[in-house]
Parts: C-alpha cells; sequence; structure tokens
C-alpha cells in the first residue's frame, strides 16, 4: 500500500494561514477528509498530488517530495475534481479516457484496450462515442474517474466527487470510489460516504482536530456541528 506522508506541513495564502502544522501518515487503503468549508481539507487534499505545495514543512508519496518531484508524483496519483467539467477536456467519451493515456506512448492496441476495459467498468461503453458535453452529472462524474483510472495510478484524491450529483448518481459514484484497488482519499460533506472507509480525518481551521475510526471521528464531527 502507498504511504502519504505530511511533515509539520502548513500553508499560507498571503496573510491567511490556510494549514497550520499538520503532521499524518495515511498508509489505509480508504481515507475519508471532512471538514466545514474553508477548514483546509481541500487544501490538504490537493498537496497529495502537488496541486498545491506547502510553504512550511513537506509532503512525501512513497518517499518523494510533491514540491520537487511533482512530475513524478502525478503519474503515481490521480485526482478527481468536484465538477467534471473541469477535467473533462475531449469531445467524445472514448477520446477523454483515451487522452490519459497520451504522455505513456503505449502500442495503440494495448491504449485501446485498456479504454474499453475502463468504459466496461464503469458502465459507459455504450457512450463511447457520445459527446462528453451531453452526458448526465452522474455520467460525467464517472467519466472523469475513467480518465484518471485509465492511467492506473497508485492512489486516487478525490475532492468532494458527490456534491454536484442528485442522491442517485452520488450513491453510485460512491459505491465506485469504494471498489477501487487503488488506495483512495476522500474529500466530503456528504459523511455517509465515507462512514464505511479505514480512517476519517477532520479538519477545522488549518488542522486536524480528530482522526480515528469512521465511528469515532463522525462522531465527534457531528457533535462539534451540533
Amino acid at each position: 500500500m502507498p504511504e502519504i506522508r505530511f511533515e509539520s506541513v502548513g500553508h499560507r495564502f498571503g496573510t491567511d494561514t490556510v494549514l497550520g502544522d499538520v503532521s499524518l501518515t495515511l498508509a489505509e487503503n480508504r481515507v475519508g477528509i471532512v471538514g466545514a468549508n474553508g477548514s483546509g481539507k481541500s487544501t490538504l487534499a490537493r498537496m497529495i498530488n502537488g496541486l498545491i505545495t506547502p510553504t512550511s514543512g513537506r509532503v512525501l508519496v512513497d518517499g518523494l517530495d510533491v514540491k520537487r518531484d511533482g512530475r513524478e508524483v502525478r503519474r503515481r496519483v490521480g485526482f478527481v475534481f468536484t465538477n467534471p467539467d473541469n477535467q473533462i477536456v475531449m469531445p467524445t467519451v472514448r477520446e477523454d479516457v483515451a487522452f490519459s493515456l497520451r504522455r505513456m506512448r503505449l502500442p495503440a492496441e494495448v491504449a485501446a484496450e485498456r479504454v474499453d476495459a475502463v468504459l466496461e467498468r464503469f458502465g459507459l461503453s455504450a457512450l463511447a462515442d457520445r459527446a462528453a458535453h451531453t452526458l448526465s452529472g452522474g455520467q460525467k462524474q464517472l467519466l472523469a474517474i475513467s480518465a484518471v483510472l485509465v492511467a492506473e495510478p497508485a492512489i486516487v484524491v478525490a475532492d468532494e466527487p458527490t456534491t454536484l450529483l442528485d442522491a442517485r448518481n452520488a450513491r453510485i459514484v460512491g459505491e465506485h470510489l469504494a471498489s477501487l484497488d487503488q488506495q483512495i482519499v476522500v474529500v466530503t460533506h456528504q459523511l455517509e460516504l465515507v462512514e464505511n472507509f479505514d480512517r476519517v480525518i477532520v479538519v477545522d481551521d488549518g488542522r486536524v482536530v480528530a482522526d480515528d475510526s469512521p465511528d469515532d471521528a463522525l462522531a465527534w464531527y457531528r457533535a462539534a456541528l451540533a
């Protein structure tokens, strides 16, 4: 299992402290991160693949420093955004998934097999030649996840992946995420999404305030919200 380490990590935006002195080691298969808007949870998650880099301390992914070794880290860490429109870049479903393999220089038949397999896995085979912009919100999020998974990252980070979806599609996306073989880190406001995870971290005001089993961490968070 991959290991993610935050070593005395801080992040400032101008004069504002977004994260302050966070130290964590994430080695579990499924990790949830929850917290209020503006708590710093998304900043924490985006540091795992170097979308944001720390202003103090360091973040390591299997020993690779996200600031120094960003390109290699991003090969290992796939990122799913809240809004799939932010990461769908090609005209059709098949083309968008295949686009993720462009830098790997795979033989054409190998790339095609991988694209077909991931489309089948996420129930998108019948939509392969459909214009991506015509998909429903749930289908777009499954397309975004497919485009991440086809590159076979070791870690998948998902930042509020069900926030824009209705209940049915949120459930479908959540079930797919929970079933992944990769290590997965999910940031969410929808607490049921991480209730069966291995570990849940609660972030508040840029600091980790609870870090425990889902039952205990979520109970702490719900009590804090009451």
